[in-house]
């Protein structure tokens, strides 16, 4: 190495100087010295054995190939030759005869000599590399392009320079100070120097003169990866083996790139194919090299230059230049980038590969180093993993900003080009290759582009065995992973962003929240363009498929649910759901028990909101519930053809149900899965109004105007719409009625009775029918154990049901014969939809007063007269004509808590003062039904309970057998009753007097009643005996002395006679005196 002088020599010294060296490069006998020392070197090497002798060249050549050189004197020769060759340019055999009209033209250097110092020759090469590479950045078309064997001669010096950095001379004088600040224990050789300076370069302490000379040699290196000997010297066999120079179809400078190097040795790992871990050791070095300086890619430097200036300037160092353009690209600054320059960006991350190791990118490591200590911490550093790692932490707790940022900058990229994400193309390149048609990791295809790969691959993910070319597992957990981490955000889908623009900025201009987007298009389903809606419909319908299976990413716990949504619901997973969270099948049950426990106290609000949109977004198409779409998508196609929505086809399914039920079919034309699933479904539907379209579109008004402060969950709503039933809107009042009158033939549809009452369920009815529950519940009302709550839910249940026939399936199956008998002009007046206000049972109480109800009927009206008798408020009629007597003569007894039938009492004792009419006749009515079951007078019956176990107990209950016992007692002196019981009966006759006075009997029934219940009984049957005896008498003695009477006016007087005599028989029978032997009253034409 020659050694420099700080003071310039004269100019006759400088050319003595140069003419020496010249010499001894082309003297002869420093070739024939060659030839001698190096004798079997030269027969080894090809290119240097055929080189013309005399002029220099064989020198040159074997400093060329001094790193094959295996002879101890020849390499130490050459070696010597090496120092005084790169003193100067001129020197190097070829090159000034090459590059002497690029030197002058660019000015950078005068090769006559004496014209400037030849000992800073190191300029001129400095000043053609420079060259060299602002013409590959800058493409200027008028620009005088520097020749090609030019070209090629820089970049051989820099190449033989490339192992000792002292051979670099513009390089050396700029770096010599930084290289003894930061790589003074560095030998020198085999380019380890230029590796440790280059790690240095954006230290602070390094020099502006020395970064940009470093700049320019990695510049160099991105040109021709030959120019690193490092890295040369480690893939050199890996090349040969990977095949990556031997594409003769490729010009040479293609080949020599470092990003073509890259993207072929890479392709050969992500295949599995064997290279060496020196070779990705330095690959690695120069994929980070890149993603630390943009200018390194002269295309970056080319196309996205307008970006970077208005946009990105000043942020050169460790990357930030390039997370400044993918931020631009992703259009979080509202503006975009070029076409080109995108290409640009996805070519160099391609090259780059950050997917595979993070720490290629220096500014995510650096960000995300806090997140990757603390929640990655358990795998490996530099696994792929760390990225889904990362992203399954994205917006939570642990997350920083500077780290989400850079992550989403990152993986916006990534998410266009299958590739770049290492794990799912190891798991999905043979699915690629057999159902997308997909190349090489390098190579593309105009048919199948990288961004359409993964499309192809998700719609395959889940085709049945019928429909064939499936997934392999493997790929389809990474399919699902991929989509779950999209699920974040919008931008990370390419198809949706590219065909959703218009959409997004219509819908969603507002939605720039963490996942609102995707909700926000899911929202506007119906109202979004064709394609648009189709890929959010296939995006949904995966979505839903994915919330089905289990798969690990890098969280210790299992994700099944999109991230957000699982980090939010993990405390009601834990206390209610880590059963179903830990079971490995893939079936959909972690959803269903969310929405079970929405209420538990551990749900918090963002669990509640994501739950409840996953099932108002599976509302808008059956597809986008999985479990649901798997068991009856069969049953849809074959019996609901055409139609889409969740809502209608549950409609359709649940109807056909009901129709094989009530038909009798032998054979359900529902399959069994399928109606298991409906269940589920039906259930869901009945806690959130929202969940039903058909109920909620006509009721909006109604919320809004009366129930604008109550939550939409846990069934509240639809709840508050049930109360204030009388002032809906009439197509609102239509749809609750018809919910009510379901819900009633199927309790568990019910949402807050099932809710309320869940505990009294497993208590009391864990061995009754789901259709019969809200019935035995009602049986068990007024048990000590049942909960007050429950209680009170039941007897809401009771007044909806009393208010129409229709409402009560037991009541109107038992009575499927007398309603149309007896209550028909009710039946003509009503409407379809709308209450009958309870007027249909007030006319079966009626009937049943007057014991002319069928067996099964009678059985229920007594039941609801018994229920009604302990509480008004199960009275609608009643409720309707006395509200306001009630509220001025019983406001005490209504205001209890507990009704146990004070009211009812209260107007009874108080019927004098009664002045509406209406209410009066209602009042009246209770008098009669009362005559007819002592149960239906609560009062009265605990009055006299000892009473009748004591006189009555053989009495069988009904037809007011019972109450004629304790009236017989009440008139017997034999009989003590208690002093209560009496007092009570005979409040009850002066009431039924004064009601025989305002109502007077309509038929013989009424009648024969008021005889019974009357304290002159005995003495009215014998004076109605005694006028039929004489009348009898009289008509005989008639006939006798009147022979002129006709036959006729015989007849018809003994009609009247025999009439007479049934109705009296009636009575006797009534009263105990006479029993018909036929066990029916017989009729005077049977008598």
């Amino acid at each position: 190495m020659f050694a420099y002088s700080a003071n310039r020599t004269d100019s006759d010294s400088e050319i003595l100087l140069w003419n020496y060296k010249l010499n001894l490069t082309t003297d002869p006998k420093f070739e024939s010295v060659a030839t001698e020392v190096c004798k079997s070197t030269i027969n080894e090497i090809k290119e240097c054995n055929e080189e013309e002798r005399g002029r220099g060249y064989l020198v040159s050549c074997l400093v060329d190939h001094r790193g094959n050189i295996s002879e101890y004197q020849c390499n130490q020769y050459i070696t010597k030759m090496t120092s005084i060759i790169f003193s100067d340019y001129r020197l190097i055999c070829g090159f000034m005869d090459k590059c002497k009209e690029d030197i002058n033209s660019l000015h950078c250097g005068s090769i006559n000599v004496g014209h400037k110092d030849v000992h800073s020759q190191g300029e001129v090469i400095s000043c053609l590399e420079k060259a060299l590479v602002k013409e590959a950045e800058q493409q200027d078309a008028h620009a005088r392009p520097i020749k090609e064997e030019c070209q090629k001669a820089i970049l051989r010096v820099a190449e033989l320079s490339s192992d000792d950095f002292h051979l670099d001379r513009h390089l050396y004088f700029s770096c010599r100070d930084d290289r003894e600040r930061f790589c003074q224990s560095i030998q020198g050789g085999e380019g380890k120097v230029y590796k440790c300076l280059f790690n240095h370069k954006f230290e602070e302490a390094m020099s502006e003169k020395c970064r940009d000379a470093l700049t320019t040699r990695q510049k160099l290196i991105s040109q021709d990866y030959r120019v690193s000997y490092s890295l040369a010297k480690a893939c050199k066999l890996d090349l040969r083996k990977q095949r990556c120079s031997l594409d003769t179809n490729l010009p040479r400078a293609r080949e020599a790139r470092l990003s073509y190097l890259l993207l072929c040795l890479e392709a050969a790992v992500h295949r599995g194919r064997p290279v060496s871990g020196e070779c990705q050791g330095e690959m690695l070095d120069y994929r980070r090299m890149l993603m630390e300086d943009f200018s390194l890619s002269p295309e970056i430097v080319l196309h996205c230059r307008s970006e970077i200036e208005t946009h990105c300037s000043g942020l050169h160092r460790k990357g930030r230049t390039l997370h400044c353009l993918m931020r631009i690209g992703r259009g979080d600054r509202n503006t975009n980038v070029d076409g080109v320059c995108q290409s640009a960006l996805q070519t160099l991350i391609q090259s780059a590969d950050p997917g595979a190791d993070y720490r290629i990118d220096r500014a995510l490591n650096e960000a995300c180093e806090s997140v990757i200590q603390t929640a990655c911490k358990h795998i490996r550093n530099g696994d792929p993993m760390i990225l889904s790692c990362l992203m399954e932490h994205l917006y939570t707790e642990k997350m920083v900003e500077d780290c989400e940022h850079r992550l989403l900058e990152l993986q916006y990229f990534i998410s266009r080009d299958w590739k770049l994400d290492p794990i799912l193309y190891k798991k999905c390149q043979g699915d690629a290759a057999r159902l997308c048609h997909t190349h090489g990791w390098n190579e593309t295809s105009e048919l199948m582009p990288p961004g359409a790969v993964f499309s192809c691959l998700y719609r395959h993910a889940y085709r049945t065995e019928e429909q064939g070319r499936r997934l392999s597992r493997d790929c389809k957990v990474e399919v699902q992973r991929i989509l779950h981490q999209r699920a974040l955000d919008v931008k990370l889908e390419p198809e949706l962003q590219k065909r959703c623009m218009t959409d997004l900025g219509k819908w969603c201009s507002e939605k720039t929240d963490t996942g609102q987007e995707l909700e926000c298009l899911q929202d506007h389903l119906e109202d979004l363009v064709s394609a648009c809606r189709e890929v959010v419909g296939n995006l949904t319908e995966l979505e839903s498929e994915l919330y089905t299976f289990n798969f690990s990413v890098c969280l210790p716990q299992d994700i099944q649910i999109d991230a957000l949504l699982i980090r939010a619901c993990e405390p009601v997973t834990q206390a209610h759901c880590h059963d179903v969270a830990d079971n490995q099948i893939d079936t959909g049950d972690l959803m269903e028990c969310l929405v079970q426990n929405k209420h538990q106290k551990e749900m918090n609000e963002k669990c509640a909101v994501g739950v409840t949109h996953f099932q108002l977004i599976q509302m808008k198409d059956f597809r986008f519930s999985y479990k649901f779409k798997m068991a009856c998508k069969e049953d849809v196609l074959r019996l609901c053809p055409n139609i889409k929505k969740k809502v209608d086809v549950v409609i359709c399914l649940s109807t056909t149900v009901r129709n094989d039920t009530l038909q009798e079919a032998k054979e359900q034309r529902v399959s069994l899965k399928c109606r298991k699933q409906l269940r589920v479904e039906e259930l869901e539907m009945s806690e959130d109004i929202r969940l039903e379209p058909e109920l909620y579109d006509p009721c909006k008004s109604d919320i809004s105007r009366l129930c604008p402060n109550v939550a939409f969950g846990n069934a509240q709503m639809i709840e508050c719409l049930k109360e204030q039933k009388k002032q809906l809107s009439q197509r609102c009042h239509q749809r609750i009625f018809r919910l009510q009158e379901v819900e009633m033939s199927d309790p568990e549809l019910d949402y807050q009775l099932m809710r309320v009452c869940k505990q009294m369920i497993k208590r009391f009815c864990t061995e009754a029918d789901a259709r019969n529950v809200l019935q035995c519940l009602k049986q068990n009302k007024n048990s000590e154990l049942m909960d007050p709550k429950c209680k009170q839910m039941i007897t809401k249940r009771q007044i909806t049901q009393n208010t129409d026939y229709r409402l009560n399936p037991v009541l109107r199956k038992a009575c499927r014969a007398d309603i149309p008998k007896f209550c028909q002009p009710i039946l003509n007046k009503a409407s379809e939809d709308s209450e009958l206000e309870g007027q249909v049972i007030a006319c079966l109480k009626l009937k049943y007063a007057d014991q002319r109800l069928s067996p099964d009927c009678e059985d229920q009206i007594r039941v609801i007269l018994q229920e009604s008798a302990l509480d008004y408020r199960l009275d609608p009629q009643l409720q309707m004509h006395c509200s306001d007597e009630i509220s001025r003569l019983c406001a005490e007894e209504a205001a209890a808590q507990e009704q146990t039938g004070q009211v009812e009492e209260c107007l009874k004792v108080n019927l004098l003062k009664i002045k509406q009419d209406t209410c009066k006749k209602e009042v009246l009515n209770m008098l009669k039904e009362s005559k007819a079951d002592i149960f239906v007078d609560p009062v009265l019956h605990t009055a006299c309970a000892l009473d009748l176990k004591h006189h009555c107990a053989a009495i069988t209950p009904g037809r007011g057998r019972q109450m004629s016992c304790l009236m017989e007692a009440l008139q017997d002196k034999r009989v003590r009753l208690q002093p209560e019981c009496k007092k009570r009966l005979q409040d009850r006759i002066d009431m039924w007097s004064y009601a025989a006075k305002v109502a007077p009997a309509e038929g013989f029934s009424d009648l024969a009643m008021q005889v019974m219940t009357s304290p002159s009984k005995n003495y009215i049957l014998l004076m109605i005996a005694l006028s039929v005896c004489v009348l009898f008498l009289v008509g005989l003695l008639c006939g006798r002395i009147t022979k002129r009477v006709t036959r006729e006016l015989k007849d018809r007087t003994y009609i009247w006679n025999c009439y007479v005599y049934w109705l009296l028989l009636n009575i006797c029978i009534k009263s105990k005196i006479l029993k018909s032997p036929f066990g029916h009253l017989q009729t005077p034409r049977e008598r």
